[in-house]
This record gives C-alpha cells, structure tokens and sequence, in this order.
C-alpha cells in the first residue's frame, strides 16, 4: 500500500528516536521480564559433582553404566500482542504529545525489544468495535506495518467499548501470550473480560492519562468537544467553581476506572503524557525481574 510521505517519516523518526533506548536498555529489560512459556530438552550430559540428582536420567544411566542427566534450555520465544484503543480520546493532550502519539511511542519500544529478541508481535486496534488485526509475526519490516498502521490507521468509530476488544483477542490467542492494553479506560463493564484474558495470558493494563483531565487550567472562555460525543459546549475555565466542579466529576470517572482495574487483578502502568513515558513502563520490569 502506498502511503503519504508524512506517514513514513513519522514512522522512521519513532525507529530513530527508540533505537538508542531499545539497544542499550529496554531490550534486555524486556527479556528479563517475560522469561518464555516453559523448557524443551537439549542434549544428554555425564553427571558431574554438584549436578542436580533430580536431572539423572535413569534409563541411560543404567544403559551406559555411568550417571547421565538431562539438559534443558528455555523455550524464550513468546508473542507479544498491542492491543491499542484508537477511540477519538486518543488525540487528547495539553502537553508535548497526544495520547496516541505516547502510545505509538510505546508501542514501538515494546516492538523493537521484541525484534531483538525474535519474538513474534501482532497488533488489535479497538473502539466499540475491533477496527483492524495484524497476526502476530517476526521481524522488523512487521514492526514498521504495525507502526504505520498505528499512524494511518483511520478508525469507523470514536467511541471505546473494552470489552470488545478482549472477547476478539480471546477468540484469535490460542497460546498464551504477553498483552499489553493502552487505554485511558474511561469505560464500562470491562471488569470481567479483563479477569478472564488474565487468567490465560500476561495482561498489562497501560492508563493513558493527561494532567488536564483532572485539573482544568484557567485559559478563559474556552469551547470544549466531548471527543467521543462530538458534544460540543463553551466553559468559563476562569470560574473557580467551574474547576472545582469539573475537577469533582472527572475523580469520579478516574476512581470508578481505578474500582475496574482493581477488580479485574491483572497488572497495571500508570503513563502521563506529559512525563518521560518510557521510565513508568521501564520501572514496571524491574520490580517484575525483582519478583
């Protein structure tokens, strides 16, 4: 598919702009982190002091006449799946980048580590509805699809339903595999598919977040558009009571979400779009290493 030249410098650039952080420390992060999906036999080796008695293999030790054991190496190969709300929220932010500029950010430092590592990486796009799937496969020239699609990618809806997302992924993941869910979760009902995909696969909630959903600035009369609704009303932010209100409504959004995740138990990274968003996802892999 042929693409505007602004697509394919953004997508070049996001290469350049993680490939020093991927090669010196989120690569080998990442593959302390997620250790693979179990052992498969390498070779037959003679005992020797200090060896582990519970690997002795009996039947070749008795048919050679000396102590063997058994060698096994990790299966490291894992599949890691982006599972990326694309819903109208996305082009919200006061600071440097959008919130789907952090994601796209994030998602291609999680793909180039997993380059790295030849893991194998696919790609779900979601509002309401799943909006595209890429199957998971090896290799930089995948990469660069998922990045581009991630970039040019034009979805049918603005509205986010999780849920959806979930029971697809569900359906298309046989073997267990790392997810990790970008959101800023402002939804409903979700609480019960996230349980069940924890159970069978590595699930990461990432929340998406910006400082202005929680605390309007005063910058006057502003018009502002529910991105979602396409509602579209005019505030007076330099009201102190507007503030305080909007403030009270939106920690009642963010407890009801932080009420959703807790209740799903499965994993979470806070990312706010205007910090350095790599150390929240880089912090998270230590204290998984440390466990």
């Amino acid at each position: 598919m042929s693409l505007p030249p602004e697509i394919l410098k953004k997508v070049k650039l996001l290469e350049l702009s993680t490939r020093k952080l991927v090669n010196n420390l989120f690569a080998g992060e990442y593959h302390s982190a997620f250790k693979g999906q179990g052992m498969t036999f390498s070779e037959f080796r003679e005992y020797t002091p200090g060896d582990d008695i519970r690997a002795i293999s009996w039947p070749v030790t008795a048919r050679t006449g000396k102590p063997f054991i058994k060698r096994f190496n990790e299966e490291r190969e894992l599949t890691l799946m982006l599972v990326v709300d694309v819903s109208a929220s996305g082009s919200f932010g006061t600071k440097s980048y959008f919130k789907g500029d952090v994601i796209a950010h994030l998602a291609a430092l999680l793909s180039f580590s997993a380059v790295k590592n030849n893991d194998p990486v696919g790609l779900i796009l979601f509002s309401d509805q799943v909006e595209h799937f890429v199957p998971p496969k090896k290799g930089r020239g995948h990469v660069y699809r998922i990045l581009r699609d991630l970039y040019y990618f034009k979805p049918r809806s603005d509205k986010t339903k999780i849920s959806v997302a979930l029971e697809y992924l569900q359906s298309m993941l046989k073997k267990r595999a790392t997810v990790f869910l970008f959101s800023d979760f402002m939804d409903s009902g979700y609480d019960r598919a996230l349980r069940q995909i924890g159970r069978k696969h590595d699930l990461i909630s990432c929340v998406i977040q910006d400082a202005a959903e929680h605390d309007m600035p005063d910058i006057g009369l502003v018009e502002l558009e529910d991105a979602e609704t396409g509602e579209i009303f005019t505030a007076d932010t330099s009201s102190a009571s507007f503030r305080s209100e909007y403030s009270r409504q939106m920690l009642k959004l963010k407890e009801e979400r932080d009420q959703l995740l807790k209740k799903s138990q499965v994993e979470r990274i806070d990312i706010m779009t205007g910090e350095d968003f790599a150390d929240p996802l880089i912090a998270y892999f230590r204290r998984r290493n440390k466990r």
